[in-house]
């Protein structure tokens, strides 16, 4: 077995503990022959599928005659890959984030195709804690069915099943806590990522015992799928935090009080962590485990992140050691072939971790027993600095965006030659490719040539990899669609900086007198490329409608929050030189801007705040439940707390969210900046974020207003409105 990491006799172990135990050859190719009929419908028949566990690891074969495609790969999830394959380069097809029925009139398959393809990472994850908030919380099991058809054919190989709450409640009440005291601990679910964490506890809860379970069987028939295409499934193991009721049953036991997440008051933050050390962490461990791995079953990788964004209670080395070691043994206790899944990011947020500390934490595990997870490789990677994670294996993780908030961005070249720099260094220990998003649907093209990197061995050229990008998306080999692409390539998919990029537009921000935004690129190539965009509707047929519209709302979004970033430079301007009438047109411009995004947003089903509001509802069971869930999914995207301690982090640029929430927040903080322009008298930056938090805000996280789910209009016709109303 020929592995992606060079010269290291433990990660070999690793690697062969944790494939040793695959789904059977049998039902990794029935699964696949499923999702090709359900990609494919009638013409799934052309295609014949044989998984052959003897062929090179992770590699796929594809032969033709002129009736019948024949796919050979190693396993599922590579067969998967292959089928994806030939759709892109055979068939001008591709699937993007869900699977779902092509429209083909007709199959014509190409005879005499012949091509080998053997993936260069041992593992391709996917998958962030917090997309389970900002993108799946409100998912059915037909979304999934879809969505891991498409991890499938992406050729991931890893993920995370991180839904845990009926498992700790059952838990919970063997240790004696009493259920008000449980309830008293779960957050809503909107916020379930950073209850896990230890973050938070409480917030926008009660979380129903009805949801617990619907969650609880979701997450089995997810696991069961994923395994069924031979993908390995990391699960949940006990990191440390316990409900702060847990005092009350153990007096005599250590626990320790982390100091306030992002300003969360005591009521809810944090949770308590119980000191490793102690027997009675064994114990819950123990336990825990046992139900985990009694209704998940296992791959033996296990994940655990004991300080994300959580400052531990002692820097010393010999603290950090003992904590690490402890918390794996409790893994291996239950499962002697264990393996520590771990989110590197905590050696990037927070700067207490030193490298001395950083190294006494890795080397407590031994050495091929832990995964790092090298969260956001690709602007922040912590490989270089931490020796490769001081012989740990890891995988080169995409970040990329934060809350899953819209706007244009991405580092291709830093993707393109980032992954191959990490796999040739000397000793180096990078094992797979990951990608890591904390919410899904939007900018696919990253994500795409990310995957697609992760199975090659070679640099991307990236003008023609974009060339073909653009040609499978529309359908059509025209080459302004191609310059379009090519003139995004270079502006916003371009960037090469240090800072953290957090989708923070001005235009989605609570409005103030000292907001910035980076613009790395130039502007008039985000519209000459929606030009060229605009150029070519006429030749996109019926079949791809679809992937032209969505881009063609997304590039005109981009442009307004541009303009709109533009117009609040100059309107701050005109304020701070008293010009009374020019800032009284720049606030008629600014306000015209929020409401024109609204408008085309509106257009596309992708863009639409109806259909994540009706999302929380489709959870519920009852009128209780439903305000709960739809608080839930409206506090998330706006004040992200009781009180906006990370307000607008997950906002989102949504039809009814621009309109309802954007617009009267800075039609608000203009109408007072022209008062106090007028009147000659000072700013009060306090009191005008008050009257936004009263007026605006809070009320819109308890309105129940209903918004459409079902576009309105025309999207090209009002895209090439606004076009030429804000033509450069």
């Amino acid at each position: 077995m020929k592995l992606a990491f060079k010269g290291n006799s433990v990660l070999l172990i690793l690697v062969h503990v944790v494939f040793a135990y695959t789904m059977s050859t049998s039902t990794q190719q029935e699964m696949v022959k499923e999702l090709i009929n359900r990609t494919l419908g009638i013409f799934g028949s052309a295609f014949n599928v044989t998984i052959d566990s003897t062929l090179a690891f992770r590699s796929f074969e594809i032969s033709t005659n002129e009736e019948m495609v024949y796919i050979r790969a190693y396993d599922g999830v590579s067969a998967a890959k292959g089928f994806h394959h030939y759709l892109k380069h055979y068939q001008n097809k591709s699937i993007y984030w869900y699977n779902e029925l092509l429209p083909l009139n007709k199959l014509t398959i190409k005879p005499n195709v012949t091509f080998v393809s053997k993936c260069e990472s041992s593992y391709i994850y996917y998958q962030n804690v917090c997309a389970w908030a900002y993108s799946y919380i409100w998912w059915n099991w037909s979304t999934w069915i879809k969505h891991i058809d498409w991890m499938a054919m992406m050729g991931i190989s890893l993920t995370i099943a991180p839904i845990q709450e009926d498992i700790w409640h059952s838990t919970y009440t063997k240790f004696g806590l009493t259920e008000g005291e449980i309830n008293e601990h779960f957050s809503g679910p909107a916020f379930l990522p950073w209850l896990r964490m230890g973050n938070i506890r409480g917030w926008a809860g009660p979380m129903p015992s009805t949801l617990r379970k619907m969650q609880m069987i979701l997450q089995r028939k997810i696991i069961k799928r994923q395994r069924a295409f031979g993908m390995k499934v990391a699960v949940p193991s006990f990191s440390g935090y316990v409900p702060v009721a847990m005092k009350r049953i153990f007096p005599n036991v250590s626990f320790e009080k982390s100091s306030p997440w992002n300003n969360f008051r005591d009521e809810y933050c944090c949770a308590l962590f119980l000191s490793p050390v102690e027997p009675l962490f064994q114990q819950i461990s123990d336990s825990f485990l046992r139900e985990i791995i009694y209704f998940y079953g296992t791959d033996h990788i296990y994940f655990a992140d004991p300080f994300n964004e959580m400052q531990p209670a002692s820097s010393d080395p010999a603290y950090l050691k003992t904590t690490a070691r402890h918390i794996f043994n409790a893994m291996h206790v239950r499962d002697s072939q264990a393996v520590w899944l771990l989110q590197g990011w905590m050696f990037v947020k927070n700067i207490f971790w030193t490298n001395s500390q950083i190294k006494a934490f890795l080397t407590a595990v031994p050495k091929g027993r832990m995964i790092i997870l090298d969260l956001q490789s690709e602007q922040f990677p912590q490989y270089e600095r931490t020796h490769f994670f001081y012989g740990q294996p890891f995988i080169w993780c995409m970040l990329h965006n934060f809350g899953g908030t819209l706007g244009m961005h991405g580092s291709v070249s830093k993707v393109n030659k980032g992954i191959g720099l990490a796999r040739s260094k000397p000793n180096s220990t990078m094992i797979g490719v990951g990608i890591t998003p904390e919410g899904i649907n939007q900018n696919y093209v990253i994500y795409a040539l990310a995957l697609e990197r992760a199975w090659e061995n070679d640099e991307f050229n990236l003008t023609n990899w974009f060339n073909v990008y653009s040609d499978v998306r529309y359908g059509v080999a025209e080459q302004s669609l191609r310059k379009a692409w090519h003139l995004l390539r270079i502006s916003v998919y371009s960037y090469s900086g240090l800072k953290k990029l957090h989708g923070k537009y001005i235009i989605a921000r609570r409005p103030s007198v000292r907001l910035s935004e980076s613009t790395w690129y130039n502007v008039s190539d985000i519209y000459d490329a929606w030009s060229h965009m605009l150029k070519c509707n006429s030749s996109i047929s019926r079949n791809y409608r679809k992937e032209y519209e969505h881009d063609l709302v997304d590039i005109t979004r981009q442009f307004l929050q541009i303009k709109f970033g533009q117009m609040y430079i100059n309107i701050m301007d005109a304020f701070k030189r008293k010009k009374y009438e020019e800032f009284t047109n720049l606030t008629e411009i600014m306000l015209s801007i929020i409401l024109d995004m609204d408008h085309i947003l509106a257009t596309n089903k992708d863009f639409l705040l109806g259909n994540w509001i009706k999302g929380s509802h489709s959870l519920a069971v009852n009128a209780n439940e439903k305000i709960i869930y739809e608080f839930n999914a409206r506090n998330q995207i706006t004040l992200w707390g009781p009180n906006g301690e990370i307000v607008d982090y997950a906002t989102k640029q949504w039809a009814g969210v621009v309109k309802d929430f954007f617009y009267p927040r800075w039609k608000l903080f203009l109408d007072y900046l022209r008062y106090c322009l007028f009147k000659n008298q000072p700013f009060n930056s306090t009191l005008i974020s008050k009257e936004i938090y009263n007026l605006v805000e809070i009320p819109f996280n308890y309105q129940t207003k209903k918004y459409p789910t079902n576009p309105l209009g025309n999207a090209y016709l009002i895209s090439r409105r606004i076009y030429y109303k804000w033509r450069l």
